[in-house]
């Protein structure tokens, strides 16, 4: 999905950006060393409806923000990868060689798991890293598969919805 820069596609994305920081900080649910919440459903759906592109930086920069609004300045940077990274692998894996993808497939859902399972993964290691212990890291887990889990059903059911609307075939029109 390698499509041209528009001022619709950066505006589109800052705008998820904005809606990635704000659903992370809406539901903060503590977990060790963080808190679970609903901003990597809104990660997966900017991949999914904007592209790859625009959902690493909305990723990053969207959840990275929340991290430096509530108060967790130590995770900024770490976030910022990880959330970047997680959009880049989904992009990579939802869409096939042509471009398409079709939400409710086999593709979209290694995706969707694949992505979370880098997130758990980055998360445990940099908090191992951050708290200079790998226990501490592996603390946080259980948590974040529960978040996870979470994050890709809610991806599931609003893209749906969305998918339902017709909102791809509007948003490629522009």
């Amino acid at each position: 999905m390698n499509k041209k820069m528009t001022t619709f596609s950066l505006c589109c994305g800052a705008l998820m950006a904005a809606v990635v920081c704000v659903m992370t900080m809406v539901i903060q649910i503590p977990i060790p060393l963080g808190y679970a919440h609903l901003g990597d459903a809104f990660i997966l759906l900017t991949v999914t409806f904007l592209g790859r592109r625009e959902g690493v930086w909305a990723g990053g920069l969207g959840s990275a923000m929340a991290d430096l609004l509530t108060g967790y300045t130590q995770w900024v940077i770490p976030t910022f990868i990880i959330k970047a990274l997680l959009a880049w692998i989904a992009g990579t894996l939802m869409f096939d060689k042509d471009g398409n993808f079709r939400l409710f497939s086999a593709r979209s859902v290694l995706a969707a798991i694949v992505s979370m399972a880098w997130m758990v993964i980055g998360y445990v290691v940099a908090g191992g890293f951050l708290y200079g212990s790998m226990a501490a890291g592996l603390a946080s887990g259980p948590g974040l598969i529960v978040k996870s889990i979470l994050n890709i059903a809610v991806y599931f059911v609003v893209a749906g919805v969305l998918e339902k609307a017709h909102v791809r075939r509007l948003l490629t029109a522009q």
